[in-house]
């Protein structure tokens, strides 16, 4: 294993085992973590880069095939998919850019396309090493297509293709084969009915995720309630109608049926509740799902990853849930954030893109083991800091099922051919025989490099000047494993709640306006003072005062802490935050501190831009390490 950053590896030391645990290491079957291995990052290959997106720049002296051009921007469209059930072809978005007007055949390759790429050095029949598989769809075998189509999703019967909220189908012929040409090819639209009466084109829907047993999905909604941008995971499974008699497109398409809201509404279910018996007390409970943003499933198709209230204070963490029975099982622990993750086809390891090593989350989550209170106002913001804009901080570790513990923190993917301005964009896929992960980079582009911004823009040795490229990582030392059918699962989500079309979303319960007592497990306690805006619509304020306070008897919590939410608008997010706070070891000896300055840190940004932006300081000591946050626009 090689980190990045020596900060990390000070921080694991001396914070100690216990502020990295999982729920599966606190158990005695928790192994030792796995020795690195060995790992090969290689390019894949891609069409041409286009000299530019105007019509008629991708001419036969860049592309001779007449087989496209891609665009060479950030923006430009890249995205892997996952793998054909051959291993050996993997499915990616791709914008093509360039062509020239029709009638000339290669006006087919232009915009958004599904292709296919070989990653065994071997070519399809044309002689190129990738195939277009949706480029010259007739447009009455595409009508009333969504526009996204990102992170495509291969079926197990290598015919057809989840395509962002389309299924692309090439019938009875395999998606590579020669079989397979743009008149044989459909692409469906996908509705989630949100209407009691079948009405309207349906919900919108994102980050859509194929369940292992190739008849369910999961899926993302986005809800603004009470003036609060929420989101919810869903799950449901996929029917096909072909002549649909209401709602729009009326054309053939795919309903969502039979879908679960991943979410009990009662208060007793949320991670911070106050306590039934005595609601003086508040009870913080990381076993009680705060379901966030679904991110995807487990290859044997029994949980569901997502992202959401954090089990530590500021510390965003993949969790796995069991779709039957709700036990909860925290996947990473680091203090950086994740969340596009693969599993491996058996289940043993998974492959998440994280900051780690970066360490551009630990100013807000180094100091482990605060409990999550005033997470209840800052978890958006801190899950947006993740990005800059046009500027990724994600890279790919390889991390077994039993999570990080004490030095194990995962071994990196890439860590051998990488800079740190190319970063990795979801999501990572591994490859049905478990030997290969495909991934994509993106080199940091304008406006986060470059004028008034101190990092310059780095220039591209790829085709082109091409800022995007497809990688796979290949685990030299693994045997193929062989993946099994999974068989259907249940409709059923004993923990959710069945959605019924029509009715309103429903507002996470918070506590109540109030004093709160929250008591550390071994000793001390936490005052915490809630408080909520004036139209009682959502918490504004949360206050926490720490006093001795401890749930493992080694380690303990003084100080303050508290959050305001000053935000004006849906996405744009203001908050206030003053934070001393000190943790020290039996004995006295003080480990870590987390403190703003004297006029308080005070954070802006927005939830889809990420840019952020600050006045006033929040810093975060471990040891003898010192975590600061971002220059603003960094």
């Amino acid at each position: 294993m090689r980190m990045r950053a020596k900060g990390l590896t000070a921080l694991v030391a001396l914070v100690g085992v216990t502020a990295f645990l999982s729920p599966a290491e606190a158990s005695s079957a928790s192994p030792p973590p796995p020795a690195p291995e060995r790992i090969r990052a290689e390019r894949l290959p891609l069409p041409p880069t286009a000299p530019s997106n105007a019509e008629g720049t991708c001419t036969r002296a860049v592309n001779p095939r007449g087989t496209g051009c891609v665009a060479a921007d950030w923006d430009s469209g890249l995205r892997t998919g996952s793998f054909l059930p051959d291993s050996r072809t993997v499915t990616v978005n791709v914008k093509f850019a360039g062509a020239p007007a029709a009638p000339d055949p290669a006006s087919a390759f232009s915009g958004d396309q599904l292709i296919l790429v070989r990653t065994d050095g071997r070519t399809f029949p044309n002689g190129d090493a990738w195939k277009c598989v949706t480029c010259g769809t007739p447009p009455a075998n595409k009508q009333g297509v969504n526009g996204d189509v990102s992170y495509p999703q291969a079926f197990a019967d290598g015919k057809r293709v989840l395509y962002g909220t389309n299924i692309v189908d090439c019938g009875r012929y395999q998606l590579a084969s020669r079989a397979c040409t743009p008149d044989r090819i459909h692409i469906y639209p996908i509705r989630w009915n949100n209407t009691a009466d079948g009405s309207g084109p349906g919900g919108s829907i994102r980050e859509l995720r194929l369940h292992p047993d190739q008849v369910h999905l999961g899926f993302n909604g986005i809800s603004v309630t009470g003036g609060r941008l929420d989101q919810y995971g869903y799950f449901g499974r996929l029917s096909f109608d072909p002549a649909p008699k209401t709602g729009t497109p009326l054309v053939p398409r795919y309903e969502l049926e039979k879908v679960t809201r991943l979410f009990n509404a009662s208060p007793t279910a949320q991670p911070v509740h106050a306590d039934p018996r005595d609601p003086s007390k508040l009870v913080v409970d990381p076993s009680q799902a705060g379901f966030g943003e679904l991110r995807g499933f487990s290859k044997d198709g029994k949980e569901v990853f997502y992202v959401g209230y954090p089990v530590e204070s500021s510390n965003m963490d993949l969790m796995a849930m069991d779709l039957r029975t709700g036990k909860l099982r925290r996947m990473t622990a680091n203090p950086g954030y994740t969340d596009p993750v693969d599993a491996s086809p058996d289940d043993r390891w998974i492959v998440a893109l994280d900051t780690r090593g970066t360490d551009r989350m630990t100013f807000t989550s180094g100091m482990t083991g605060i409990p999550a209170i005033t997470d209840l106002l800052t978890t958006s913001v801190v899950s947006s800091i993740r990005n800059n804009g046009d500027r990724r901080f994600f890279q790919p570790y390889l991390i077994d099922r039993y999570g990080d513990r004490g030095s194990y923190q995962g071994q990196q993917l890439n860590y051998s051919n990488t800079s740190p301005n190319w970063n990795a964009g979801a999501d990572p896929r591994w490859s049905p025989d478990g030997a290969a992960v495909a991934y994509q980079e993106r080199l940091v582009s304008a406006p986060a490099c470059g004028g008034a911004n101190p990092l310059p823009c780095p220039t591209s040795s790829e085709p082109g000047g091409r800022r995007t490229r497809l990688m796979i990582a290949r685990l030299v030392d693994r045997k193929p494993v062989r993946l099994h059918a999974v068989k259907p699962v249940s409709d059923t989500v004993p923990w959710g709640t069945p959605y019924v079309p029509g009715s309103a979303t429903p507002q996470r319960p918070y506590p109540a306006q109030g004093a709160y007592t929250l008591r550390g497990k071994a000793s001390g306690s936490a005052q915490v003072n809630i408080v909520w805006d004036d139209a009682k619509t959502a918490v504004k304020t949360v206050s926490v005062r720490y006093k001795h306070f401890s749930d493992d008897g080694r380690t303990y919590l003084n100080g303050s802490e508290s959050v305001t939410r000053t935000s004006t608008s849906t996405t744009l997010t203001s908050l206030d935050w003053d934070s001393d706070l000190v943790k020290t070891r039996r004995g006295g000896k003080v480990i870590a501190t987390k403190r703003t300055s004297a006029d308080g840190f005070h954070i802006t940004i927005d939830l889809w831009q990420t840019s952020f932006q600050a006045t006033g300081t929040l810093t975060t000591t471990v040891g003898n390490q010192t975590y600061h946050q971002p220059a603003n626009g960094t």
